[in-house]
């Protein structure tokens, strides 16, 4: 696992809500990753309990994020370790109402 791979692993495993995205969840650098955050605060998550991570400042986050999920594109979410996927997904996941549940549910 490369050093990128390994600091990637750690992030999804020690938070609780994770977010890969371009910019910061205060200053979003496209509208994917805006809409990933404005998806979150609309299901309440508490802006101190998202971690975000900017991936235009590692590249090597920003390939090996995409080999670590399999999944090509930028933003992605992962709530306790688990990959949920882009803000397609999470909007669709939003409107059925199963996001607000996964993001509810408490952690073991």
């Amino acid at each position: 696992m490369s050093d990128a791979q390994q600091r990637i692993d750690e992030l999804v495993k020690n938070n609780e809500v994770l977010l890969f995205m371009k910019g910061s969840a205060s200053f979003p650098m496209c509208g994917f990753s805006g809409r990933a955050i404005q998806i979150l605060k609309a299901c309440g998550v508490d802006p101190k309990a998202l971690k975000t991570v900017n991936v235009l400042e590692d590249d090597g986050v920003r390939q090996g994020i995409k080999e670590y999920s399999n999944w090509p594109t930028i933003p992605q979410l992962y709530v306790r370790g688990e990959f949920v996927g882009g803000s397609d997904i999470m909007m669709e996941m939003y409107e059925s109402g199963e996001l607000q549940q996964m993001l509810a549910t408490p952690s073991n």
